[in-house]
């Protein structure tokens, strides 16, 4: 940290300097407080110790000028004639802290060591702000802990080149991940390109990912450049990576290993500068082991992995997502579409096995049938619960073609006295009732406010 010592009594300055020289600070110091103001405003400093009283201009001055100069430093006010009203004068025109004259070295370094670590989550908070928002403008939801992590992952690898293999069930947002792994590139800026490999018949699909030359077989009336050529200087995304032919996958690992592509009918290769991200719904560890997937090209494409949880294990995403899609879904619908809080209720007691595609389409399904845009309980086949005053007397009749008892009645009544048998086991400890259960307390917590247990 760069320290600005801003004080008209030598003896302070001197001993000053040479406590935090001794400490690892980088030190100036300036007697004149005029000429201590343009030095501030002109160089950058991390925290400035100026003293309250002083010829010319007083520290309380010297700091609304420095402040109204657009100064970022931290300034601490130092004053053997202060009380606590100048101190508190002095907070209020944006000191960091105070030290009433005289003091004790321990007391300016501790002081100075708590800038240091007030600077450090200030930037650390700005750092996740700022992920956030590109999270938000990729149409990521990261609400949960699980999918914290999956973007912090997601971050800290988009500033490199490796490989990346994205994992998770079918609809969990897999592609969604790539883009953002993509955004948050030094490739932004060049293509980012999409094949889905289990789509696209085994025969021409060596031609859609590495292009073919005129004549190499019937229909190829021109020369094509495949899509790791399109994709030159960006990302190529390989989705459904499992469904990807043996033959293929040997030309596919040459290619990722020597960098180069060779098109079908040509004898040359040409150089590439492609990254890759590999996405797959399998059990791509099994495939390995049944042959179905060569293990060199799963070492070679698993360099960081990236697992995407089911939505059914992380419900704190559940009204972002909502918020999100409902976006996307007026805009198509070209109108405004609201949820009442009884549809929310149904949706946070749905498991959405087809994860954030099927929460997608239910929403889109809901608001195109809803007559006046309005989505409620009875668009997802569900009730709205019981509100505290209604009776179970009063409760809407069930339909006649529903069974006596539907099965996430049944799981709900499970997972209820599950919670209840490990809440009395610990007697009322939440955080070891969850162990038992094998969920996270937060889980737990929101499992209780579901289910009403009591």
């Amino acid at each position: 940290m760069r320290v600005l010592v801003v004080d008209d009594d030598l003896g302070l300055r001197q001993s000053l300097g040479l406590l935090l020289d001794g400490e690892g600070y980088d030190v100036a110091a300036e007697s004149a407080p005029e000429r201590a103001l343009a030095r501030a405003l002109a160089e950058s400093f991390d925290v400035i110790l100026c003293d309250v009283r002083m010829p010319a201009i007083d520290g309380l001055e010297f700091l609304r000028r420095y402040k109204h100069g657009g100064g970022s430093a931290l300034v601490i006010m130092m004053s053997a004639y202060g009380n606590e009203d100048t101190a508190i004068e002095a907070m209020k025109e944006g000191a960091y802290d105070y030290l009433p004259k005289p003091f004790r070295p321990d007391e300016v370094v501790l002081t100075l060591r708590k800038a240091a670590e007030r600077e450090r989550l200030r930037d650390r908070v700005a750092s996740l702000e700022a992920e956030l928002v590109r999270w938000r403008d990729a149409d990521i939801v990261a609400d949960s802990p699980s999918m914290r992590r999956v973007m912090d992952l997601a971050t800290r690898v988009a500033a490199h080149t490796t490989t990346v293999l994205v994992t998770g069930e079918s609809g969990t947002g897999k592609e969604v991940v790539a883009r953002a792994v993509h955004r948050m590139s030094p490739r932004r800026d060049g293509p980012f390109v999409a094949i889905n490999c289990g789509a696209i018949p085994e025969n021409l699909l060596e031609s859609e990912l590495f292009g073919h030359k005129r004549g190499s077989f019937t229909g190829a009336t021109a020369d094509k450049a495949g899509l790791f050529e399109e994709a030159n200087a960006g990302t190529l995304l390989l989705d459904e990576i499992g469904d990807l032919p043996l033959a293929l996958q040997v030309k596919l690992l040459r290619a990722l290993q020597e960098g180069e592509v060779r098109r079908v009918g040509d004898a040359r290769t040409r150089k590439v500068d492609v990254r890759v991200v590999a996405a797959t719904a399998k059990d791509i560890e099994q495939a390995v082991k049944t042959n179905e997937f060569r293990e060199d090209l799963y070492y070679r494409l698993n360099v960081v992995r990236i697992h995407i949880p089911p939505l059914r294990d992380r419900p704190e995403d559940l009204d972002g997502l909502v918020a999100t899609l409902l976006k996307r879904v007026a805009e198509r619908a070209g109108r405004d579409v609201h949820v009442t809080p009884e549809a929310m209720a149904v949706m946070r007691r749905s498991p959405w096995r087809g994860n954030v595609r099927e929460l997608e389409n239910a929403l889109e399904r809901a608001a195109v049938l809803s007559v006046d845009g309005v989505i409620r309980a009875d668009a997802f086949g569900g009730e709205a619960p019981l509100s505290p005053n209604q009776s179970s007397g009063t409760a809407a009749p069930l339909r006649a073609a529903a069974p006596p008892l539907s099965l996430k009645v049944a799981v709900d009544r499970a997972e209820g006295e599950a919670i209840r048998h490990a809440l009395a086991e610990t007697g009322g400890n939440r955080q070891a009732a969850a162990q038992i259960l094998g969920i996270s307390v937060r889980s737990l917590f929101y499992k209780i406010k579901r289910l009403g247990v009591q």
